[in-house]
């Protein structure tokens, strides 16, 4: 089977399932694992490579009003690849081509290939996913063990968190201007010993602001920017020391604030969530829950600016 991806976490996906030989195409924004990278890119971002987040924020408000996408597909070099399966997504219009772009280019190919959509809203849901493409893959058994592993992983998590105090907990998708999590995070926060304070299970993020987060009195701050690795996201954190409600943050006073890979973790809806758990649970509890091998720590700031 040939597969193109046009997702990073589709990606890994296709890679756990043992299918890494059957990838044919991936979007611009693949990078993992890093073999990905020197596949064809069969799509490409509208968005300035040195875009403030501002501004990044204004773009996608003006696409979601405009109904204009930000990334296109090449429709060309799809045709290209011959792909028998493409794997895609509807649930951000920001995150990826437009499914009904996918599904027209999809009709114009010969031997019109399955178009797998992928749209989860709960960790639940990303384990079907996993189902799904293995059953459109072919490899419906490999796609349970997968499966078993990272329900195991969790369990033992959840475990290990079981009768310790939950900490108040902001978890922070963006800055400027900030933004609660959304969808499996504030799962994934309460089964690593926390209390999402502004996120809400099962919905999209959202929009918050400083006096929010502030009446909030988080006791941890953790970031985790979509799209943004860690060093552009000490960036945005660095401009957060002129707002008073930050200042005055319990986190703040307390040096309980962490910064991670929100391109590589949380935002990604696929086998790494596991890992994100597992990054966030260390930062909550580093005596309970010792961080695995290979698994990054998060950036613990010991001021309110990164220094």
């Amino acid at each position: 089977m040939r597969i193109v991806s046009l997702l990073p976490s589709a990606t890994e996906i296709v890679c756990a399932l043992g299918l890494a030989d059957q990838l044919v195409g991936v979007t611009h924004e693949c990078d993992y694992p890093p073999f990905v990278r020197a596949l064809p890119k069969v799509t490409r971002s509208r968005i300035p490579d040195h875009a403030s987040s501002l501004d990044i924020d204004r773009m996608v408000r003006e696409q979601r009003h405009s109904g204009h996408a930000l990334y296109t597909l090449d429709a060309d070099l799809l045709e290209e690849l011959r792909p028998d399966l493409i794997i895609t997504q509807a649930l951000c219009g920001v995150c990826a081509v437009a499914e009904e772009e996918v599904r027209a280019a999809a009709c114009r190919l010969p031997g019109r290939p399955r178009v797998l959509n992928l749209e989860p809203r709960s960790f639940a849901d990303v384990l079907a996913c996993i189902r799904d493409v293995g059953e459109a893959a072919g490899v419906g058994a490999r796609a349970e063990e997968v499966i078993a592993g990272l329900t195991g992983r969790v369990e033992r998590v959840r475990q290990r968190t079981a009768g310790l105090r939950q900490r108040r907990v902001a978890f922070l998708e963006w800055l400027e201007p900030p933004f609660s999590s959304g969808h499996w995070t504030p799962e994934l926060v309460a089964w690593a010993g926390g209390l999402d304070v502004l996120g809400r299970a099962g919905e999209p993020s959202r929009t918050v602001s400083w006096p929010e987060v502030a009446a909030a009195a988080p006791e941890v701050v953790f970031v985790a920017c979509c799209g943004f690795g860690v060093e552009r996201t000490l960036q945005d954190v660095a401009h957060l020391e002129g707002i008073a409600e930050w200042r005055r943050l319990p986190a703040v006073a307390a040096e309980e604030v962490y910064v991670t890979d929100g391109s590589q973790y949380f935002s990604r809806p696929g086998p790494r969530l596991v890992d994100s758990l597992e990054i966030l649970a260390h930062a909550l509890d580093p005596q309970v829950h010792p961080l695995p091998a290979g698994r990054p720590a998060a950036v613990r700031l010991r001021s309110p600016v990164a220094r």
